[in-house]
């Protein structure tokens, strides 16, 4: 079997060439071997491969530049998704896709279920909605995986930003009133190679459905809580690193304005993904120590 993985470079799909292996021949293509931009080459791509599973970890994530650039943010989260499914339903492949909890405006007091409305309060958040809009319209076998606070070894994150700073400031002063569930990217990568096995055997009996669902550790935090659990673990972990930071300060949204509109409660609830799938959702604290070990 075939598997095609876009968005290589990127922190999940970076850890999906090695969890997808199992399941059979893996091509990983980054963005200049899959330009999402480029509905033509996408294509082309697609068809030279004829998978039987693309994961699609690529997408437009710059939040707050989407702002000031809307049309290439709906290019790459909608309408290249849009692409992809079609091409999906062409090749008669399974698609995975991901999306995020920017969907929702934040405004329950409660974990964010799949029913739930979406109300994207920024660009970003209403280029992936339309991009989940296309999946599901396209007719295709897909699974849609909602994911927040995405972080790991590699690339730009939550995680990395705070050890940066911890070892050039004696003060941080991070947000302390939005909350959500900081998500491992190899985590996510092992749950889809899992959620991706069982779905396509599925698909091989005739029992597979197509769906929606929230993918994220358990547990929650602000994060105010995630910066200084990063710190605190990370002195714990490498004590003869050099962190300068003596003080963290937990600040109002208000506090830090930014041209993008984030989520006040982006925790998301994942029973559904739980119970379709047996999942066992792995704390986020003990993922944060198993990245930081792996430093």
């Amino acid at each position: 079997m075939k598997i095609l993985v876009l968005g290589s470079q990127g922190q999940v799909g970076w850890e999906l060439a090695r969890s997808l292996l199992p399941l059979g021949e893996v091509v990983a293509l980054n963005r200049a071997e899959a330009d999402l931009a480029n509905p033509d080459q996408l294509r082309a791509v697609i068809r030279l491969h004829q998978p039987s599973l693309i994961v699609n970890a690529a997408a437009y994530t710059a939040v707050d530049k989407a702002e000031s650039e809307p049309e290439l943010a709906f290019a790459i989260n909608a309408v290249a998704v849009g692409v992809i499914a079609e091409e999906a339903l062409r090749c008669g492949a399974l698609l995975i896709h991901y999306s995020t909890d920017y969907v929702f405006d934040g405004t329950l007091d409660r974990p964010y279920v799949e029913t739930d409305t979406p109300n994207p309060q920024s660009v970003y958040g209403l280029t992936k909605l339309a991009g989940e809009q296309a999946v599901a319209a396209s007719g295709c076998d897909y699974l849609i995986l909602r994911t927040s606070w995405v972080y790991g070894v590699r690339g730009h994150n939550f995680m990395r930003t705070i050890l940066r700073l911890a070892s050039e400031r004696e003060q941080l002063r991070i947000v302390a009133d939005q909350w959500g569930a900081p998500t491992w990217a190899p985590w996510i990568a092992d749950v889809t190679s899992h959620v991706a096995r069982i779905a396509l055997d599925r698909l091989h009996d005739g029992r597979f459905g197509s769906g929606l669902f929230h993918l994220t550790n358990a547990g929650s935090a602000s994060w105010f809580r995630f910066a200084t659990e990063i710190v605190n673990l990370s002195r714990e972990i490498h004590p003869h690193q050099t962190l300068f930071t003596k003080d963290i300060v937990g600040i109002a949204t208000s506090e830090y304005p930014l041209p993008a509109k984030r989520p006040q409660n982006s925790r998301l609830d994942t029973q559904r993904l739980g119970q379709e799938y047996s999942i066992e959702f792995a704390d986020w604290q003990v993922c944060l120590r198993r990245a930081l070990l792996s430093i």
